[in-house]
């Protein structure tokens, strides 16, 4: 089966958009949607979108329409402060900048995002649930063990019970003593 073909691999796709709205994958030789390229945005491949008549590189506004679109179904990303301040930029004198600095923090999000899992993976093998459960039942029987005593077993805390039974035993009989 060959290898789904990714924007590491250096190939575009070019995507002609027709004044009827529908989407013409040419490496393909078919018409596809907005979902269709989403998938293709998520599988990594690269794409540009280009005006079929005129030739325009439209392909900023139709990720853009993509994105409307799914937040509009309800799958909502962007909280509304963000978009706020997103509104916000456009005019501001920084506008040139906020694009890079946007990039750059996808890029470490993306980063730090596949950081977690390879860790995630690494430490807790195949099942990580199961090795989470598994600490938090450590942790539950030590702190347990902690407060009741007994709990946690062992000998050397039955030992310790034993000494300060016997010593709580000898401070009452001093006490009886004493009255």
């Amino acid at each position: 089966m060959a290898k789904a073909k990714t924007a590491a691999d250096g190939d575009v796709v070019t995507i002609k958009k027709y004044a009827n709205r529908r989407l013409y994958d040419t490496e393909r030789s078919c018409y596809i949607t907005l979902d269709d390229l989403g998938a293709m945005v998520r599988d990594g491949r690269d794409f540009r979108v280009v005006d079929a008549k005129s030739g325009e590189d439209i392909t900023h506004n139709v990720l853009t329409q993509i994105i409307m679109d799914t937040e509009t179904r309800g799958e909502t990303l962007l909280p509304v402060n963000f978009l706020r301040q997103l509104i916000g930029m456009y005019g501001d004198k920084m506008q040139s900048m906020v694009p890079q600095y946007l990039e750059a923090s996808m890029a470490t999000f993306r980063k730090n995002q596949q950081d977690v899992r390879a860790a995630l993976e690494g430490a807790l093998g195949s099942n990580p649930l199961a090795e989470l459960t598994r600490r938090n039942l450590e942790m539950f029987q030590q702190a347990t063990s902690a407060f009741m005593p007994g709990a946690g077993g062992g000998r050397a805390k039955d030992a310790e019970i034993e000494a300060l039974k016997a010593e709580i035993a000898e401070l009452r009989a001093e006490l009886a003593k004493k009255k």
